[in-house]
């Protein structure tokens, strides 16, 4: 069947369902949903400015994909780089932009997630090209992703240089989510070491993995790109997850 690719400023109607917890857990570990910096991008009223930015997918009536992404300013003095802090940091700058009424330049990609049943299939390809089509259709001419390999949580303790170093016989990405993105015409610029940024009690790290932490160290957590570091004594788990920095001219 035929994939529908609409954006919410087209569908509002499929705004409640991608948002919805059991959408959201089949998508990302729980902790991720904690991250300081999602809310300025998702809660209400700063996700009502994004709605041309953000996609629902449809496959036979059902929702079984969704995507964001958010217009920000890059090429300005202060913004000569993509940032060390990746997704966090994008999401501030595109939060500061809305807020002081500066115009953007650029449009970068949040998130492509596809429910289980929808892997595999082709998908995530055909809504990485709806993303770089809707940037051009905004008058943009570059689309940048903080990307998350999606099978770095199969080696948490291997550093991204490393991962993102590894390459098959045809000299693209081994990891299936970086490949897609340079098939697609993506250029891979940057690792971005400090993309994500969680951080919790002991207690919060328990509930969200659901592992038991009894002393300090690195644990690997499931679906976790990298170790979260556990300080037994001082109760707390930091988990900081690098992404990897890829551009698209549109």
């Amino acid at each position: 069947m035929s994939l529908e690719i609409f954006s919410l400023r087209e569908r509002p109607d499929l705004r409640r369902e991608i948002f919805s917890p059991a959408f959201q857990a089949a998508l990302w570990p729980e902790f991720a949903s904690h991250d300081s910096a999602a809310h300025l991008y998702y809660a209400t009223p700063y996700f009502d400015a994004y709605l041309d930015y953000a996609f629902a997918a449809v496959e036979s009536g059902a929702v079984v994909a969704r995507a964001f992404s958010v217009p920000f300013a890059f090429g300005i003095p202060e913004r000569s780089e993509l940032p060390d802090a990746g997704w966090d940091a994008v999401v501030r700058w595109a939060h500061d932009d809305q807020i002081l009424g500066r115009s953007a330049t650029a449009v970068s990609a949040l998130e492509i997630g596809l429910l289980p049943q929808a892997r595999g299939r082709g998908f995530s390809r055909m809504i990485l090209e709806a993303m770089r089509r809707s940037t051009r259709a905004h008058g943009f001419a570059d689309l940048f992703a903080p990307v998350r390999p999606s099978e770095k949580a199969r080696h948490p303790f291997m550093a991204m240089r490393d991962y993102v170093a590894a390459v098959g016989a045809d000299g693209l990405p081994r990891d299936a989510w970086l490949r897609t993105h340079v098939r697609a015409g993506g250029t891979i610029v940057k690792i971005a070491p400090y993309s994500m940024t969680i951080v919790g009690t002991v207690t919060d790290w328990t509930a969200w993995s659901g592992l038991r932490f009894e002393q300090s160290g690195l644990f690997a957590v499931e679906g976790g790109l990298a170790p979260v570091h556990i300080s037994a004594e001082q109760n707390y788990g930091v988990y900081v997850e690098p992404n990897v920095w890829v551009h698209h001219r549109v």
